[in-house]
Formats: C-alpha cells, sequence, structure tokens
C-alpha cells in the first residue's frame, strides 16, 4: 500500500508552479493524493452527505486544475486555497439545493378549472356588485382605482400624472377600497 504524501513533506507551492506553467500531470497527481481525501472529510464534517463531498472534493481538485495559474503563494499557502475552492463549492451547491426546494414548493400545478353554470352565475353577480359599487365612488376616487388596478400603474406613476402628492393617491386608494368593502364586502 502506497503511503500518502503529506503536506509538510512536499513542496506544494513548487508543485502549483508546475502545474500553472506545464500542467504537469505528476504534479497534480501528487497534490491530488494530498488534498482530495482532506478535502472529502472536511466536507463531511461540515454537512454534506458522502456522496456529496465526494462530488465536491473532485470538483475543488479540478478547479485546482484549471485555475493553477491564479494561485499566488504570497497570498495564501495552497492547503489554505484548496479549502477556500472546497469552502466555496459548497455554499453554491447548498444555494443551489436551497434555490431548488424552494421552487418547488412555490410551483404547483393548475388546478382543473371547474367551471359550472352556477359559478358562472355567481361570477357574473359578483361583477354586477363591484361594478355598481364602483359607479358609486367619488370621481376623485374612481380615477386612482381605475389608475391602479385597471391600468396597473404604480401609485408613484399615479402621482405624477395626476400631478398629486404620493400620500393623497394613497389615501384617495385606501378610502376607495373601504367603501368598496362596505359596499360589496369581501369577494375573496
Amino acid at each position: 500500500m502506497p503511503v500518502r504524501p503529506s503536506e509538510e513533506d512536499v513542496d506544494t507551492a513548487g508543485l502549483m508552479a508546475l502545474i500553472a506553467s506545464s500542467q504537469d500531470r505528476s504534479a497534480f497527481r501528487t497534490l491530488f493524493m494530498i488534498f482530495a481525501p482532506r478535502v472529502k472529510t472536511y466536507l463531511i464534517r461540515h454537512g454534506a452527505p458522502a456522496e456529496k463531498a465526494e462530488e465536491l472534493a473532485q470538483e475543488t481538485m479540478l478547479t485546482l486544475w484549471r485555475k493553477a495559474t491564479y494561485f499566488d503563494p504570497q497570498r495564501a499557502s495552497v492547503g489554505a486555497w484548496v479549502f477556500t475552492i472546497a469552502r466555496n463549492l459548497r455554499i453554491d451547491s447548498l444555494r443551489r439545493e436551497r434555490s431548488a426546494v424552494a421552487y418547488a414548493l412555490t410551483v404547483h400545478e393548475p388546478e382543473a378549472s371547474t367551471v359550472t353554470p352556477q359559478t358562472e352565475s355567481e361570477i357574473a353577480q359578483t361583477q354586477v356588485r363591484l361594478r355598481s359599487a364602483i359607479s358609486t365612488l367619488p370621481p376623485e376616487q374612481l380615477e386612482v382605482v381605475q389608475l391602479s388596478f385597471f391600468e396597473d400603474k404604480p401609485h408613484a406613476e399615479i402621482a405624477q400624472q395626476l400631478s398629486l402628492p404620493l400620500g393623497t393617491v394613497k389615501s384617495r386608494l385606501r378610502l376607495a377600497l373601504a367603501r368598496l368593502r362596505g359596499l360589496v364586502g369581501d369577494l375573496a
């Protein structure tokens, strides 16, 4: 069984220089033997499942190979650089997993629309009540409601268009909605 070299026994910075200058496979193999098992252990200790830790360790070493020219021995040791790469890859992996979970939780299949004559009748009655209630709004409130809900304009744009302070637009909209709720009730 071959003895695995340690970081202390080998000039890792020199090996990095060889990889950067001539893509020396032997130098990479030595660095791989030194760091890959340690990176995998590090990732497992920080919560990665063994399979994911193996994958990230491989990706870390591949990054070392591809970006060897970026290594600067004045800024950090090879070990520090390698573990920083591993840490960043783990963080990126966690972000992707969280994004996938969040996406899966928010995406849902559209429900089958079951429009029956009864639901069509209820919708039509609600629309009539709402139109009737809207027609009773004072003109200044009606104008703000039309711009906000039917033309989908932001409050700031409505204020600018009507030459009104933003607070006045919001106040008129709030008063109009309160009046509509009183006349129509909760439609949801």
